[in-house]
């Protein structure tokens, strides 16, 4: 039952990764300084308050950086390998007691895998909301997914298996929405480019 608390907590802290990078791991290193919970050995520094500290400002930095059209769309192509990075490494510290060949095997597959899909759901979703709103709906973007990172991590450090249903849910939410405004920004480029090759009298 553990090992099954520590995997659902590993799929919602990645996925929340793959929606914002550092409000997982700021979430992490507090529950750790506030004793709410146990990090596996080799992971202390997570909740030292030097790490509190560079979470808060790299959190602030991140929060800021996805509410700057276009930049956000930037910023997408180093976060999806630091996505990867991150949700393995909160896998790993989240899952205890168990051999280093499953723990940083689960970590790879579970957390890297998670973080990364959702990860890269949420730029193809920033990418055709740039193209069918010029950049002006990001900022709704930005928003619902820094709520999704934090409702995310609150929940899993609270309810570990609720939270990984929510994630999976969001995930799949995510994909059908991004496919949605793929295929909407398909058509209009097919429109435009049927009415330009029209001639001209």
């Amino acid at each position: 039952m553990e090992l099954l608390l520590s995997v659902c907590l590993g799929i919602a802290l990645s996925a929340a990764c793959g929606l914002r990078v550092f409000v997982p791991l700021l979430a992490v290193s507090i529950a750790n300084l506030s004793g709410h919970l146990q990090l596996a050995a080799g992971f202390g520094w997570m909740g030292s308050w030097p790490a509190l500290v560079v979470f808060g400002v790299a959190t602030a930095l991140e929060i800021a950086a996805f509410y700057l059209p276009f930049l956000d769309n930037l910023l997408d192509s180093i976060a999806i390998p630091t996505a990867a990075v991150a949700g393995a490494v909160l896998t790993a510290a989240c899952v205890t007691e168990v051999s280093p060949l499953l723990q940083w095997t689960l970590a790879a597959v579970v957390g890297g895998g998670m973080a990364t899909t959702t990860q890269l759901a949420t730029t193809k979703l920033r990418l055709a909301a740039s193209a069918t709103t010029a950049g002006l709906g990001n900022p709704l973007v930005a928003t619902a997914e820094l709520g999704g990172a934090a409702g995310l991590s609150i929940l899993g450090l609270l309810s570990p298996i609720l939270a990984a249903v929510g994630a999976l849910a969001l995930l799949a939410a995510v994909l059908w929405l991004a496919a949605k405004l793929v295929r909407q920004v398909a058509r209009l480029a097919a429109r435009m480019s049927a009415s330009s090759a029209k001639p001209t009298n």
